[in-house]
């Protein structure tokens, strides 16, 4: 595959990491569709065994998040700010220490944006709980996995 297919897929799989933290976007679904495109043009083994891996992990998930409670937006206060510093928090947790940095990034992320617009440190973490409650669990769940088939597919390219 060349670099601008790369490079798109990439693309793919970046929109489907945002997808995942906009309510009614199928991230997943886009995140397994850049794997897929990239594995249909590779054909080496080490994609095939990638895309069986991702769609295993991707379904589980999808499982996971049908059990978990569902998502309580309404009341909340849920901003866009929130949910770009939640997405910005886990991906940087997840750079920082690999895969259990998402959770921590995730959570920090969703404090300090609380933390700036209500100002106390109490409220923020009172808002916090609230969030995670409603939302923050199924958004996690399915970020995290996301995040670790874009990983995986990244280690496979650069390997390669």
């Amino acid at each position: 595959m060349d670099l601008p297919q790369l490079l798109l897929v990439g693309l793919v799989l970046l929109l489907g990491l945002l997808g995942v933290m906009v309510p009614g976007v199928p991230g997943t679904w886009l995140v397994w569709a850049g794997v897929l495109w990239w594995a249909l043009h590779e054909r080496s083994s080490a994609a095939w065994i990638l895309l069986v891996a991702s769609t295993g992990l991707l379904l589980v998930v999808q499982v996971v998040i049908w059990l978990l409670p569902p998502r309580r937006l309404r009341g909340v206060g849920i901003h866009r700010r929130m949910v770009v510093c939640a997405g910005a928090g886990a991906v940087l947790g997840f750079v920082l220490v690999p895969v259990v940095g998402a959770v921590p990034g995730f959570v920090g992320g969703v404090y300090l944006s609380e933390r700036l617009r209500l100002g106390s440190s109490g409220e923020a973490r009172t808002s916090v709980r609230v969030v995670m409650r409603a939302v923050g669990t199924s958004v996690l769940v399915e970020l995290l996995a996301c995040l670790t088939v874009t990983a995986a597919w990244a280690g496979v390219v650069v390997g390669a």
